[in-house]
Parts: C-alpha cells; structure tokens; sequence
C-alpha cells in the first residue's frame, strides 16, 4: 500500500465498538488484517481514548 486512506482505516476498524481505546482498536485492526501502517499509525496515535470514527481520523490524518 503505497498510502493510507480514511477507507484503509474504516476496513480495519470493521466492527469496532466507541467508546473504544487505542490498544483495543489496535486489537481490532490486527484480526481484521489491516494493513502494518495503519496498526503502527494506531498503535503511535496521540489519543487513548476513541469517541467514535472520527475521533480515530482526526488522530490519524490530523483533519479538524
């Protein structure tokens, strides 16, 4: 995968439950067999805790 897209993460993050926390989701992306860069983007997430979807996106790609 040359980049990683909001859609990469989403596939990976199938399933999930918010509120969620980042070991959790980290968890999750690995049994989904995401993809290494988007578990160590994850796993390097500045936020512990996860609201929702968009809170995993905004921590990732930075969006506001």
């Amino acid at each position: 995968m040359a980049d990683m897209s909001p859609i990469d993460v989403q596939k990976a993050l199938k399933g999930a439950d918010y509120p969620s926390s980042r070991d959790d989701l980290v968890s999750l992306a690995r049994s989904n067999g995401a993809d290494e860069k988007v578990v160590d983007k994850l796993s390097h997430a500045g936020t512990k805790k996860f609201d929702g979807p968009n809170d995993v996106q905004k921590a990732i790609f930075g969006n506001d």
